[in-house]
């Protein structure tokens, strides 16, 4: 993947997030949430092509864009972005690639 097909990628997940999820701030392509668990960071790492999560609730883990499913799974294979942050925020989160 192109970097500015990356980037392209992680802006359009990164503003969607912020709009589904209360008390959501994205602000220089790192995303902040902050509920009564925590705080969780989600920002894009350009060098890897990769979504980075810093959860209160699971650690950290690295998301890598699937082009077959559409979706930004676990490079350690356990799940996928929106459905890690869906469980853990307790919202339905959907987003679509452009």
């Amino acid at each position: 993947m192109s970097e500015q097909a990356f980037e392209i990628l992680a802006d359009s997940l990164l503003e969607s997030l912020e709009e589904e999820i209360d008390d959501a701030e994205l602000q220089g392509g790192v995303l902040t949430v902050d509920a009564d668990a925590g705080t969780w960071v989600v920002n894009k790492h350009a060098p890897t092509r990769q979504i980075w999560l810093s959860s209160p609730k699971s650690g950290a883990r690295h998301y890598a864009f699937d082009q077959v499913t559409g979706l930004w799974k676990d490079t350690r294979g356990s799940g996928d972005l929106l459905s890690t942050l869906s469980g853990e925020l307790g919202v339905p989160l959907a987003w679509q690639p452009e």
